[in-house]
């Protein structure tokens, strides 16, 4: 028979109501699960995709630097929704990169990470590094706001393209959204986006939106369809 675990029903830590629906964490034996308006976002099952999101921008980042000067020191990286902490985890470990902003729109799972909230296993070592900022905000006013620019921009917010947690979220993957992105990003700058299923539409998008290098990495997972990586610089 399969463990306990397995068969108990999911357990309610923790649900909030706000002004994007409502968001919720659970727990599922020995998982932690956040499930945003009904939809299941994310767990801390694995974090194999999550973390090469990060792993992999700095990977692309650094294989066209070329030429006098173009070398990079201390990268900034900015990273589209905190989610259960390991794209940010995964950052943080790595002492390439210089400033680390994460921004997330739920105050809910901001709240879940700090404080020894029940995410806090993950997060606490990123949270105490002196390069992590938490920004509680929306992503697209964030990305029509802010005056900084970043090396890297690592969306996680959605499951994908096709599927997003609010209808008003596709904004962020329309020719507007992605000039906002690319607004954001330092000349041959890079642009990540986690999806739970590919979206070949979306690689058109990037080009049309004048991305180069567009590709998409797939992640094998244990069950299902592989979890993708769209990949696009911005030209230098």
């Amino acid at each position: 028979m399969p463990p306990e675990s397995d068969t108990a029903p999911p357990v309610v830590l923790d649900r909030r109501t706000g002004p994007y629906g409502e968001v919720v964490l659970r727990r599922h034996g020995e998982l932690l699960q956040i499930i945003a308006n009904g939809t299941f976002l994310m767990d801390t099952s694995d974090g194999r995709s999550e973390r090469l999101l990060v792993r992999a921008a700095l990977a692309e980042l650094t294989r066209h630097d070329s030429g006098p000067g173009a070398s990079r020191d201390a990268p900034r990286l900015l990273i589209g929704g905190l989610g259960v902490g390991f794209s940010l985890a995964e950052a943080a470990a790595e002492p390439r990169w210089g400033r680390i902003t994460v921004v997330e729109r739920e105050e809910a799972v901001i709240g879940w990470h700090r404080d020894s909230g029940p995410l806090s296993a993950i997060s606490a070592g990123a949270l105490r590094d002196a390069r992590t900022e938490i920004v509680h905000d929306d992503l697209m006013t964030y990305l029509r706001t802010a005056g900084d620019l970043f090396d890297a921009l690592c969306l996680d917010v959605d499951n994908g393209p096709d599927w997003t947690v609010t209808p008003d979220n596709g904004s962020l993957y329309s020719p507007a959204g992605l000039a906002a992105c690319a607004a954001r990003l330092t000349a041959g700058g890079v642009l990540a986006v986690w999806s739970a299923q590919a979206t070949p539409t979306f690689d058109d998008a990037m080009r049309n939106a004048g991305f180069t290098r567009v590709r998409t990495e797939e992640i094998p997972v244990a069950r299902g369809v592989p979890d993708v990586v769209h990949f696009a610089t911005k030209p230098a």
